[in-house]
């Protein structure tokens, strides 16, 4: 079939991203843009490579079962939530499918892979659920700021008025800081490439972090006026240079506390930028929750409990979220973290929280053939996984559990295979949905020795 060519076909299922996938009458797979499964539609291929076709929907002649009216309309939308025009339900089965996919494919675990994957964990909140927006910056051709999200795979940004993903709080932030910023700019550019914006239900706090480069910047004007458009606790500036490595030169307090802090199973935790911090607090706890069990420890009405003199190893640590609650269930833990800002953040997250920590900042692959001796591990690398050579290295500390927490089924899978070649055998997964009206999911995951 040639580009632009139209033909009806029946979508399938979602596959591990923003479109739905069916197969055109040649037997190719086609990906669909804003499709759902069970779809009768007539499909616009706007791309024909080899293997595969993508395609847009020209007319949808009916609608499937599970397709649901979209509650965000803007065009930021498409990039922010796109699995919103599906039902719940179906979007935790089609996380559930990616994972399992991945783990029969890429894993190599073929038709095993469903017996070990568990149902995906929900979000009491669909909406409104995270502590956390990143709004990316642009000056337009006409010399207009702009703020809003970039979509995937582009440059651009698109403005949004508001972000019904996002808690109450901060869910008009796109317009307000937009507003706030234009005025204080005027026709100068001040050199703001990202906003993030953080703020917690449970604390009552609310930061704005500007990033930009390096240059003057009016910060009492800045202060003021950003601090009353969100009526934030804290607001910083974050000194750096634009584009994916964003080295950081600097961090400037304008306003408050130069912080934000969160609440997780009971531990209060701080966090400056730019380090991270999961964004979907609640569904964070049962992140936690399936960790510690996993260790064979438990989560009570006073916290984590039941690691008591377990000599545990947590590897790309953050500011502590794992660290912190094995700690408190009474396990030894060393924390590995490159991340100068999460270092610190770990160091004041441990004292704050009465436990005890042997932190380490260094890179985990670099760091890991040093530790030794091990009762266990705990992992949740970033979305490559984990760096050729560190599984064996994990094997050589010989942990008699590992337990891997990943965003990324795609690298996670790949990273099953290398352990199970080292000795190492997959016993569960939990996929636990952080991100409702996406096509993210985490998932927790256990391995044995031996």
């Amino acid at each position: 079939m040639s580009v632009n060519m139209i033909e009806t076909i029946t979508v399938e299922r979602m596959g591990y991203g923003a479109e739905a996938v069916g197969h055109l009458s040649d037997g190719k797979t086609v990906f669909v843009e804003g499709g759902a499964p069970g779809d009768v539609a007539s499909v616009e291929v706007v791309e024909n490579k080899p293997t595969f076709a993508r395609a847009r929907i020209a007319k949808l002649e009916q609608p499937g079962s599970c397709r649901v009216m979209p509650k965000w309309v803007e065009p930021a939308a498409s990039g922010a939530a796109p699995w919103q025009h599906i039902a719940y339900d179906v979007q935790l089965e089609a996380k559930r499918a990616n994972v399992v996919a991945a783990l029969a494919r890429t894993g190599g675990f073929g038709d095993a892979a469903a017996e070990l994957v568990a149902p995906c964990l929900p979000s009491k909140r669909q909406w409104g659920y995270r502590n956390k927006l990143e709004l990316g910056a642009q000056w337009d051709a006409k010399g207009t700021f702009n703020l809003g999200f970039h979509q995937e795979g582009s440059p651009d940004v698109l403005q949004a008025l508001s972000c019904p993903l996002a808690h109450d709080a901060i869910a008009k932030a796109p317009k307000a800081l937009r507003g706030a910023l234009r005025y204080l700019q005027g026709s100068d550019d001040l050199g703001i490439f990202r906003v993030g914006v953080r703020t917690s239900v449970r604390t009552r706090e609310t930061e704005i972090a500007l990033w930009t480069r390096p240059s003057g910047f009016p910060r009492a004007a800045a202060a003021k006026m950003l601090k009353s458009s969100l009526k934030a606790t804290s607001v910083v500036r974050v000194i750096a240079d634009p584009g994916k490595a964003r080295k950081i030169k600097g961090l400037e307090v304008l306003d408050g506390k130069g912080c934000w802090q969160e609440q997780l199973l009971g531990a209060r935790y701080v966090a400056h930028a730019p380090s991270f911090f999961q964004v979907n607090t609640a569904q964070a706890e049962k992140l936690m929750e399936q960790a510690i069990r996993m260790l064979g420890g438990s989560v009570g009405e006073d916290g984590p409990e039941g690691l008591d003199g377990l000599l545990v190893a947590d590897l790309y640590a953050g500011c502590g979220t794992f660290g912190v609650a094995m700690a408190r269930a009474g396990a030894d833990v060393i924390a590995v973290e490159s991340a100068a800002s999460s270092v610190r953040d770990l160091r004041r997250n441990a004292d704050e929280n009465y436990v005890d920590i042997d932190v380490i900042g260094g890179d985990a692959a670099r760091e890991l053939p040093e530790l030794g001796g091990l009762d266990a591990l705990v992992v949740d690398p970033p979305r490559a996984g984990l760096a050729d050579g560190v599984p064996a290295d994990i094997a050589a500390a010989r942990p008699g559990r590992v337990v891997y927490v990943s965003c990324n089924p795609a690298t996670w899978a790949r990273d099953v295979r290398r352990f199970e070649d080292v000795g190492y055998r997959l016993e569960r997964v939990q996929p636990v949905d952080l991100f409702p009206q996406t096509y993210h999911v985490e998932l927790v995951s256990c391995f044995v020795r031996g």
